[in-house]
């Protein structure tokens, strides 16, 4: 006996280091994944700071090859006039894309209007027709509680032998007459839960806009395009404009000082009339058509047009006489239009 309680005394102390040792194993492999883990983002950071250390070492080039410009005396007017001629091609940019998001708002507007318009008509005749039935309900309600009174009333006046004989058919009518009164109260209950959960429903959201509305925005948004180059077509200073949007400092030459100047001066006279700039909705919509008319699509769900057949400027002057230049703003991607217009 003795020896079997020394072999079943061992057997626990097995168990406990064969837990143990799977706990140590358990805690390596998490202490592996862990590492792991942290050797992975100590890469991701390392290849965060090399990024971050190139982008800087760019802009710092771009920095000092700046201020070697700036101290060239035959460049410095140079980059003044690159710079204004920037300030001109992203002022244009925003002025386009302000463009279009308000007349993307206002055309989400419009539409949501006319659905909620729509949508409260459905309401208020669906409001119109649970009130009908109420008042139908009410009126059989009141109809069989007149009858279910004048029964009670005819029950309690008969006399001992009509009673005997006709009594319990009648006391049984008027339990049906209760019956259908509590039924028709019960509809009534279920009517107006339905009438304040119609009022109490929420409007719809506003869906977007269907592609037929996309078409004639983008539409637009070229005819507005095209206004801002006539604009600025005078001297070429559209193009100039572009140009410096594209390049960098140092990679064009306007000419000395005198040709600096003078480009400058051009360009704040345009600028100044910018604000002033008349192209009343009317001509818009007149340009647009006319794009409108030459527009192709490459797909029939495509909102934006192939760029080659919208490739002709439309000038409308004030008496309606329109010419035409082959521009093509979108294939070239002026102001930043590409991106602009509605997908």
């Amino acid at each position: 006996m003795a020896s079997l309680s020394e072999i079943f005394k061992t057997a626990p102390e097995e168990t406990k280091g064969s837990d143990k040792l799977l706990d140590l194993f358990r805690n390596r492999a998490e202490l592996k994944k862990e590492f792991a883990v942290l050797r992975e983002e100590k890469y991701r950071l390392q290849d965060r700071v090399k990024h971050h250390e190139g982008a800087t070492a760019r802009v710092q080039q771009r920095i000092d090859h700046l201020e070697n410009l700036l101290l060239d005396r035959e460049w410095v007017h140079n980059v003044v006039a690159f710079y204004q001629l920037r300030r001109l091609a992203g002022h244009c940019k925003s002025k386009l894309a302000r463009f279009a998001e308000q007349l993307k708002q206002q055309r989400e507007k419009r539409i949501h209007g006319l659905a909620v318009k729509a949508w409260n008509e459905g309401r208020d005749e669906t409001a119109a027709g649970i009130e009908r039935e109420i008042g139908e309900q009410r009126l059989q309600v009141q109809l069989m509680e007149d009858r279910l009174q004048s029964e009670r009333h005819r029950l309690m006046t008969m006399n001992g032998i009509s009673k005997i004989f006709r009594g319990r058919r009648l006391a049984a009518n008027i339990d049906q007459i209760a019956a259908r009164i509590e039924l028709g109260q019960g509809r009534e209950t279920e009517l107006l839960q339905a009438l304040e959960s119609n009022y109490n429903l929420d409007a719809p959201e506003c869906q977007g806009l269907n592609l037929a509305v996309k078409r004639a925005i983008n539409f637009m948004i070229l005819s507005y395009a095209q206004q801002l180059y006539l604009h600025f077509d005078e001297d070429n200073l559209v193009n100039l404009a572009k140009e410096a949007g594209e390049k960098s400092v140092g990679a064009v030459n306007y000419g000395d000082k005198s040709d600096c100047d003078r480009l400058i001066e051009r360009l704040e006279r345009r600028w100044d009339s910018m604000e002033g700039m008349t192209d009343h909705a009317d001509v818009l919509q007149k340009r647009a058509k006319l794009i409108t008319e030459h527009a192709l699509f490459r797909r029939s769900d495509d909102a934006t047009p192939i760029p080659g057949s919208v490739a002709t400027v439309f000038d409308i002057d004030a008496n309606g006489v329109v010419r035409q230049q082959d521009v093509n703003l979108l294939g070239d991607n002026y102001f930043g239009i590409a991106k602009i217009l509605s997908r």
